[in-house]
């Protein structure tokens, strides 16, 4: 006669698997994506030169003692890169004669329709495009918008995952152009 036991264990342990699953179903939906850390949160910028849109590259050396919000987007990007991009370019406005440049990196994406985008919504901050995905992979972007706040010092301060608005930038913005020396609060 054959014993159950196992076909028991198998039931215990099949059981067990669904209701450890479950959990993690449950806890996972009730996490915020857009606070996904980052392990670059304190670690310097990554260096990059970015070809511009209008001609000419950016490279980071140009934005040293300077605050920096480099997000990354692209026209697919429907609806949060057009629900951010008057938000950027208002913080580009308001901030720029005090120390901070907005720099738009535009992934995965064809030029006429990145063009048409900068356009479409009167971007004058640089923007450009990274070709080869090199940018966006050292900064450790897995999708659009991913926006990084880097302080004076060229430190990485803080990550958004998804549309930012102006006034999550500015409070974080404000007390970094109000350090003078580039020590961050």
């Amino acid at each position: 006669m054959r014993s159950s036991w196992p076909r028991v264990w198998a039931g215990i342990a099949g059981a067990a698997g669904a209701a450890v699953l479950l959990l993690v179903l449950v806890f996972g939906l009730h996490r915020d994506p857009g606070a996904i850390p980052s392990p670059l949160i304190g670690r310097q910028a990554p260096e990059f030169v970015l070809p511009l849109f209008d001609g000419g590259t950016l490279a980071t050396p140009a934005l040293r003692g300077r605050v920096v919000v480099v997000n990354f987007w692209a026209s697919w990007c429907v609806p949060a890169c057009y629900e951010e991009a008057p938000h950027l370019q208002r913080i580009w406005d308001r901030y720029r004669d005090r120390g901070l440049t907005v720099v738009g990196v535009n992934i995965q994406d064809q030029d006429r329709l990145a063009r048409d985008f900068i356009a479409r919504f009167g971007l004058t901050f640089p923007n450009g495009v990274d070709r080869l995905g090199t940018i966006s992979i050292d900064y450790g972007v897995y999708g659009v918008p991913e926006t990084f706040l880097v302080d004076r010092k060229g430190r990485i301060v803080h990550k958004y995952a998804g549309a930012v608005t102006e006034e999550t930038l500015a409070s974080e913005i404000e007390p970094l152009l109000a350090d003078a020396d580039g020590a961050s609060p």
